[in-house]
Protein backbone atom coordinates (compact mmCIF):
# COMPACT_ATOMS: atom_id res chain seq x y z
CA UNK A 1 0.00 0.00 0.00
CA UNK A 2 1.14 3.42 -1.15
CA UNK A 3 2.05 5.74 1.53
CA UNK A 4 -0.75 8.26 -0.06
CA UNK A 5 -3.54 5.35 0.68
CA UNK A 6 -2.30 5.46 4.08
CA UNK A 7 -2.52 8.78 4.74
CA UNK A 8 -6.25 9.37 3.21
CA UNK A 9 -7.40 5.92 5.00
CA UNK A 10 -5.82 7.91 8.22
CA UNK A 11 -7.83 10.82 7.48
CA UNK A 12 -10.94 9.29 6.68
CA UNK A 13 -10.63 6.93 10.03
CA UNK A 14 -10.15 10.11 12.35
CA UNK A 15 -12.88 12.29 10.94
CA UNK A 16 -15.41 9.21 10.72
CA UNK A 17 -14.00 8.87 14.37
CA UNK A 18 -15.10 11.99 15.51
CA UNK A 19 -18.41 12.48 13.73
CA UNK A 20 -21.91 11.74 15.81
CA UNK A 21 -23.31 8.84 15.71
CA UNK A 22 -26.25 9.68 13.04
CA UNK A 23 -23.21 10.80 10.64
CA UNK A 24 -21.25 7.34 11.52
CA UNK A 25 -24.67 5.00 10.76
CA UNK A 26 -25.07 7.31 7.02
CA UNK A 27 -21.42 5.97 6.61
CA UNK A 28 -22.22 2.17 7.36
CA UNK A 29 -25.85 2.73 5.13
CA UNK A 30 -22.75 4.02 2.33
CA UNK A 31 -20.58 0.74 3.08
CA UNK A 32 -23.58 -1.58 3.26
CA UNK A 33 -24.88 -0.85 -0.45
CA UNK A 34 -20.92 -2.86 -1.37
CA UNK A 35 -21.18 -6.66 -1.01
CA UNK A 36 -17.49 -6.85 -1.10
CA UNK A 37 -16.92 -5.25 2.40
CA UNK A 38 -17.31 -6.90 5.24
CA UNK A 39 -18.75 -4.81 8.00
CA UNK A 40 -17.34 -6.65 11.51
CA UNK A 41 -19.87 -6.39 15.14
CA UNK A 42 -19.35 -6.95 18.54
CA UNK A 43 -20.55 -5.39 21.44
CA UNK A 44 -17.87 -2.39 21.14
CA UNK A 45 -19.54 -1.65 18.20
CA UNK A 46 -19.02 -2.13 14.26
CA UNK A 47 -15.50 -2.23 12.83
CA UNK A 48 -14.39 -1.88 9.19
CA UNK A 49 -10.93 -2.41 7.52
CA UNK A 50 -10.64 0.24 5.40
CA UNK A 51 -7.55 -1.25 3.83
CA UNK A 52 -9.52 -3.72 1.65
CA UNK A 53 -12.46 -1.11 1.18
CA UNK A 54 -13.29 -0.83 -2.73
CA UNK A 55 -11.99 1.92 -4.35
CA UNK A 56 -15.49 3.05 -5.38
CA UNK A 57 -16.79 2.57 -1.77
CA UNK A 58 -13.77 4.77 -0.31
CA UNK A 59 -14.78 7.29 -2.77
CA UNK A 60 -18.82 7.58 -1.87
CA UNK A 61 -17.26 7.71 1.68
CA UNK A 62 -14.89 10.50 0.94
CA UNK A 63 -17.79 11.87 -0.93
CA UNK A 64 -20.18 11.97 2.57
CA UNK A 65 -17.38 13.52 4.44
CA UNK A 66 -16.70 16.51 2.24
CA UNK A 67 -20.33 16.92 2.15
CA UNK A 68 -20.90 17.00 6.14
CA UNK A 69 -17.51 19.07 6.13
CA UNK A 70 -19.47 21.83 3.85
CA UNK A 71 -22.53 21.55 5.26
CA UNK A 72 -20.97 22.39 9.10
CA UNK A 73 -18.94 25.30 7.90
CA UNK A 74 -22.19 26.67 6.51
CA UNK A 75 -24.06 26.49 9.86
CA UNK A 76 -20.88 27.82 11.67
CA UNK A 77 -20.95 30.46 9.25
CA UNK A 78 -24.81 31.00 9.92
CA UNK A 79 -24.27 30.56 13.61
CA UNK A 80 -21.98 33.43 13.70
CA UNK A 81 -23.96 35.91 11.41
CA UNK A 82 -26.86 35.37 13.59
CA UNK A 83 -24.66 36.04 16.67
CA UNK A 84 -22.90 38.92 15.00
CA UNK A 85 -26.97 40.42 14.26
CA UNK A 86 -27.97 39.79 17.65
CA UNK A 87 -24.90 42.00 19.37
CA UNK A 88 -25.40 44.42 17.01
CA UNK A 89 -29.10 44.77 17.58
CA UNK A 90 -29.17 44.62 20.99
CA UNK A 91 -25.93 46.76 21.98
CA UNK A 92 -27.93 49.21 19.41
CA UNK A 93 -31.04 49.07 21.20
CA UNK A 94 -29.09 49.08 24.90
CA UNK A 95 -27.31 52.50 23.84
CA UNK A 96 -30.72 53.51 22.54
CA UNK A 97 -32.38 53.59 25.84
CA UNK A 98 -28.93 54.61 27.73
Amino acid sequence: MKMDKIAVLENIKTRIEQMNKPHQIEILKILNHYPSVKLNENKSGIFVNLSFLPDDALESVQKYLDYVKVQEQSLDTMENQKQTFKNTFFTERENAFA
